[in-house]
């Protein structure tokens, strides 16, 4: 009889850490999408992962693990009118130190580190550009831009060149360098054309205010796209809504 109610005290504290760890992570992703339309960004419904079992131990103690916040198809408008979109921005809010006054809207709740992930299409990268026919895509771990330029209104040339990536003043900059040009004949007017609209190419895109003031802090080429990391330090959660 003493097992079998201790089993059952078990068990219901059990789904109740369970009931309150989901009671939080839906208060929380009400909070965020409540932000990200403050920014005047856009998303699909967050979906909030508090991380560590039992999470009722964490309230007590006011440390959890890691936050996960995941913003499904978000889309912001950078200061240049172009729009940003990420099929998945993932956020990541880990050593985060909470009170229990905090849960009553009293206290702050800071993050010792914060990082987030987001892939950038090619497609819009090469938009930014302005040069039609222009495309960009990986190749053994490098962007590279592809074109064509037209000699003198005559002769079309294709041409590719590596990209190097650079984040200056919150702005992804792009400049492109190692210029191919196969079967090009080498002469003066025909080379300053072709530099002429390799200096064309080159770019600068916005980067728009991101939840939890995370900055690009990593530019790295995928096949799939240009993935961009975030991140900051010791970060008030109260602007994300905790």
């Amino acid at each position: 009889m003493i097992l079998t109610l201790l089993v059952l005290l078990i068990a219901g504290v059990a789904v109740l850490d369970r009931f309150s760890n989901s009671y939080a992570e839906n208060v929380l992703a009400d909070k965020v999408a409540a932000e990200v339309a403050n920014q005047k960004a856009e998303s699909s419904r967050p979906v909030v992962t508090i991380a560590g079992v039992p999470f009722l131990t964490q309230v007590l103690a006011g440390k959890y693990e890691e936050i996960r916040i995941e913003l499904p198809d978000f889309k912001a408008q950078t200061g240049t009118g172009e729009t940003i979109r990420m099929d998945l921005l993932d956020i990541r809010a880990r050593d985060v130190k909470a009170p229990l006054s905090a849960l009553r809207g009293q206290g702050d709740v800071v993050a010792g580190s914060v990082t987030g992930t987001g892939t950038l299409d090619y497609g819009l990268l090469a938009d930014a550009t302005g040069q039609k026919g222009l495309t960009l895509a990986e190749k053994d771990g490098k962007l590279v831009g592809s074109g064509v330029v037209t000699i003198s209104q005559l002769q079309d040339v294709q041409l590719s060149a590596s990209a190097d990536l650079k984040v200056v003043d919150g702005k992804v900059q792009v400049r492109f360098s190692d210029v191919k040009t196969p079967d090009l004949p080498v002469n003066p007017f025909v080379q300053g054309q072709v530099d002429a609209f390799i200096q064309s190419m080159a770019f600068e895109l916005d980067v728009p205010k991101l939840p939890m003031n995370l900055v690009v802090q990593e530019l790295r080429p995928l096949p799939e796209g240009l993935r961009v990391t975030f991140g900051a330090s010791d970060v008030s959660l109260a602007a994300a809504g905790v």
